[in-house]
């Protein structure tokens, strides 16, 4: 096989980012793509992307992490999109 050139995207480490959640704050860690991706997604339902969060916080299953379902949410988005 061939040796391709592959476009990747602009890339950032992980950026923590303090949350309130039902009056608790907590931080998430996660690149900018996905921090990019859950501002679009909240500005899309009419909400704010504290509020979106929560929503997903609620919604996740207690074994995956915030950051974790963040992200698939993310990419759940993106493939309806």
């Amino acid at each position: 096989m061939a040796n391709r050139v592959i476009d990747l995207p602009p890339m950032t480490p992980p950026m923590k980012r303090s949350v309130t959640i039902d009056g608790h704050r907590t931080s998430v860690s996660l690149e900018d793509a996905f921090w990019r991706g859950i501002a679009d997604a909240a500005k899309a339902r009419g909400v704010t992307r504290a509020q979106l969060i929560g929503q997903i916080d609620h919604a996740r299953p207690p074994e995956v992490g915030l950051a974790t379902a963040l992200r698939l949410f993310v990419v759940a988005e993106m493939r309806r999109g």
